[in-house]
């Protein structure tokens, strides 16, 4: 594999002409996968540069490689690492890692009192969070900011997250709380089961999408089955 380096930068608005080919690649990323992400616009992106609360890779000369960017709900209660995003040709690098570990910082530094929470269906992602300190967590540990639900809209399983009551999905619920016990045994023993087992965990999830897929296209003749 050939060595790049790349250079891990807090977004700025200098960085807005990497806005389009940024959700682009977003919105081919979740077509490849068949799961669905909340659309963003290229204006979004940009608002987010403009405010500090992004950070972008580049390689040294130039080409963009990958990005994610901060949202706050709740009155800044709750906050999201979201649309991480990796360039094709550069997922193969450990950037995803890289990149997710300064979002963290910057939203550690920028909210420090804030739970910091994800929606993920990539068990590699959840693998990156749980080294983070992030553990599972039902939806309802989530922010019940109605603005944050309604980004869902856009994604294709918005009918799944609607016929649970915004309590289950394809996604899986991730968070990590400032405040919690460093040293709670249950929550280190099951970091610990994500990064030993993230192989089962990988299948558990495909098998949850099967399932509720399924459930989902036969939900009229099927009643009273809940996750």
């Amino acid at each position: 594999m050939e060595d790049i380096s790349f250079k891990i930068l807090v977004a700025n608005s200098t960085h807005k002409s990497y806005s389009e080919v940024i959700t682009d690649e977003m919105a081919n990323s979740a077509k490849a996968r068949g799961t669905g992400i909340a659309k963003r616009t290229p204006a979004y992106v940009e608002t987010k540069m403009e405010e500090g609360k992004a950070v972008i890779a580049l390689t040294t000369s130039g080409e963009w490689a990958g990005f994610c960017y901060i949202e706050a709900w709740g009155h800044g209660k709750y906050v999201a690492n979201s649309g991480l995003i990796v360039a094709p040709q550069f997922r193969k690098y450990g950037l995803a890692r890289k990149i997710k570990r300064e979002i963290f910082k910057l939203s550690r530094l920028k909210y420090p009192e804030s739970k910091i929470f994800g929606l993920t269906t990539g068990a590699a992602v959840m693998k990156i969070n749980s080294e983070l300190g992030y553990i599972p967590v039902s939806y309802s540990d989530l922010t019940d900011d109605n603005e944050f639900w309604k980004g869902c809209q856009s994604c294709i399983n918005y009918e799944i997250l609607m016929a649970k009551n915004r309590q289950n999905c394809l996604c899986t619920a991730m968070l990590y709380d400032p405040n919690a016990k460093k040293n709670h045994s249950d929550d280190l023993a099951l970091r610990d089961d994500f990064k030993k087992e993230i192989k089962l965990f990988d299948r558990w999830v495909r098998l949850k999408k099967y399932v509720m897929l399924k459930l989902n296209k036969s939900k009229n003749s099927i009643t009273g089955i809940f996750f």
